[in-house]
């Protein structure tokens, strides 16, 4: 699979235009390779998220108010 068969692919799959596709430059990783990454991090381990926002105790839901509406 060549470079332009690639971007075809990722592009009929997300719905993305073919040059937004092409922008941010896909690629298909080799399972062999294992760790493979193509943009290598500075960070050791991910981020969860909802873990830390759990910690901080802030709700990601909306605040509601309990108001009558006025008939």
């Amino acid at each position: 699979m060549n470079q332009r068969e690639i971007n075809r692919a990722v592009a009929r799959a997300t719905g993305e235009d073919l040059s937004e596709i092409s922008r941010r430059g896909f690629s298909i990783a080799d399972p062999a390779v294992i760790g493979f990454d193509p943009e290598p991090t500075e960070f050791d381990e991910a981020i969860d998220w909802d873990e830390l926002d759990g910690e901080r105790g802030v709700s990601v839901l909306p605040l509601r108010r309990s108001e009558r509406l006025a008939a």
